[in-house]
């Protein structure tokens, strides 16, 4: 298992991690298999979208905005709870197929971590499994 460190720079935001997860791949010198990404924070997440046109990750951050905003009166006392709801929606984890050394990603597909609390410095643990021939 790799561990992907992440700092963040803004209480909310998605970073495109895709070129390190590339080199990850890559580095394992894994031709096929499944590689495994996981965020072990309750208030951040990660998810796979459009990384073509930058306006796609501010309208994400916009929507979740809107259907969890922050300060809505939550009974939750830290101030967080409107990140604990986003990173619930977005989620935790993806897995991505490995298929002759390349993440299989659509044509606009990039992988994003979604830091919902930050500024902070964060974690990914990243696995990768040959698939069995």
């Amino acid at each position: 298992m790799k561990t992907l460190t992440v700092k963040t720079s803004s209480r909310e935001e998605l970073i495109d991690i895709t070129d390190e997860v590339e080199k990850a791949v890559r580095d394992s010198g894994i031709k096929n298999g499944v590689c495994y990404l996981y965020v072990p924070h309750t208030t951040a997440g990660i998810t796979i979208n459009e990384g073509a046109d930058p306006s796609v990750k501010k309208d994400i951050i916009n929507a979740l905005k809107k259907i969890a905003p922050y300060g809505a009166g939550y009974l939750h006392m830290e101030g967080n709870a409107d990140s604990h709801i986003k990173t619930t929606l977005v989620g935790s984890s993806v897995n991505i197929f490995i298929e002759n050394g390349n993440l299989i990603l659509g044509q606009w597909q990039s992988i994003f971590f979604c830091e919902f609390d930050g500024p902070r410095t964060r974690k990914i643990y990243l696995k990768i499994l040959k698939e069995e021939e």
